[in-house]
């Protein structure tokens, strides 16, 4: 080689050396084919945390978290870069202090006449994107959910209310059949148990139209103690046996405007879904509350006072794609004919009605917290 060609490739060499280290917002290192670091740049201390002298010579996994060790990693970087000629991914690496954040990686072989010298890895933090795509992800499924269940209650609301127009016709057939003189006691009882059908059936009506929002409500002002007082030995009886039952109501609670028939049915929901969620015993918690705070489906929104009655259980719990859609009108997973799927339903749409809002709080072996808040009255 020629001075002049010697000269121009160093020159070329140093410049290359130059841009590299100028390079903040990117850790640029060279690996051995092992996968040792023999080179580093500002931008790998910036973001890994560690100076020249602490890292090289030491094994790039270092910076993979455990469970990626764990499975193999760095190795099968290294072992797809030198296949396929080139190896990106993204994923979750360590900082020297032990933080986490979200990587995008790239590594080139390195090769010399056809020989694997080392590996060429760029890194760059990412970890603001990544959690701005997890956010959007999650407002595309919360909205998702939010259109599904506005479908649901639409559709419930006119099969309600076409229901409930049928329902009415038969009740009152049924009442003009039992006040005759000619019917006789067989008759009577068909009609009795007739009836007691239909009733059924309007429960059902009401809890489908309290879901879609579509029940008339008579909301008058109430003391939530007082309210629950009133109803508090039908509670402890829906527990049954095996289950105690506690109350925590706060005395220094604002009042409320609220349907009583609607409330205490919601209430009444509420106890007998953790009932059910404990076949084998266990506890369940009565507890009232006042809270300031927006409310959850516009937290943008400014905050106000609400009371806020919580059902809490320690039965077996919800799975997050349980609880996700346990509001949803009959869905249930209960054994066939154990439940309509309903309860929550009604409960949710009686809170969305009335102006509050209810919050379900559930995990897998750690029980379920339900949450009825209404908007409090000025004192």
């Amino acid at each position: 080689m020629s001075r002049t060609a010697q000269s121009a490739l160093e020159d070329d060499t140093r410049q290359l050396a130059l841009l590299i280290q100028s390079v903040t917002d990117y850790a640029i290192y060279m690996l051995d084919a092992e996968g040792y670091i023999q080179s580093w740049n500002p931008g790998g201390q910036r973001i890994k945390g560690y100076s020249s002298e602490q890292i090289i010579g030491q094994h790039f996994s270092r910076f993979y978290t455990p469970e990626d060790v764990a499975r193999g990693e760095p190795a099968r970087g290294l072992r797809m870069a030198r296949a396929e000629g080139r190896y990106e991914a993204e994923g979750w690496r360590l900082r020297k202090d032990g933080t986490r954040f979200w990587a995008s990686v790239v590594i080139d072989p390195i090769r010399q006449e056809g020989k694997l010298t080392g590996f060429a890895k760029i890194t760059r933090d990412i970890t603001e994107r990544h959690e701005t795509q997890q956010r959007l992800q999650a407002a595309q499924e919360a909205l998702a959910q939010s259109q599904k269940i506005e479908a649901i209650g639409k559709l419930t609301f006119g099969l309600a209310h076409d229901f409930n127009n049928l329902l009415t016709v038969i009740i009152n057939s049924l009442d003009l059949i039992s006040v005759r003189p000619c019917a006789d006691l067989r008759t009577l009882e068909l009609v009795e148990a007739a009836s007691r059908a239909s009733d059924r059936g309007a429960l059902l009506t009401r809890q489908l139209l309290a879901f879609a929002r579509g029940q008339t409500l008579a909301p008058e002002r109430h003391d939530i103690n007082d309210l629950l007082g009133r109803s508090m030995e039908i509670y402890r009886r829906a527990c049954g046996p095996t289950i105690e039952f506690q109350e925590t109501l706060n005395e220094r609670l604002a009042a409320v405007e609220v349907d009583t028939g609607q409330f205490e049915a919601a209430i009444l929901n509420l106890v007998t879904n953790s009932r059910d969620a404990m076949p084998k015993g266990g506890t369940i918690a009565l507890g009232t509350r006042l809270v300031h705070r927006a409310p959850p489906e516009a937290p943008e929104a400014p905050s106000r006072d609400y009371v806020c009655i919580s059902i809490s259980d320690n039965g077996e719990g919800m799975s997050a794609d349980v609880s996700a859609r346990a509001s949803e009108p009959f869905y249930t997973t209960k054994e066939i004919g154990k439940g309509s799927g309903l309860g929550l339903s009604q409960v949710f749409g009686f809170a969305a009605q009335s102006g509050g809002f209810a919050i379900l709080d559930s995990e897998v072996g750690a029980g379920t917290v339900v949450s009825l808040c209404l908007p409090a009255l000025a004192r």
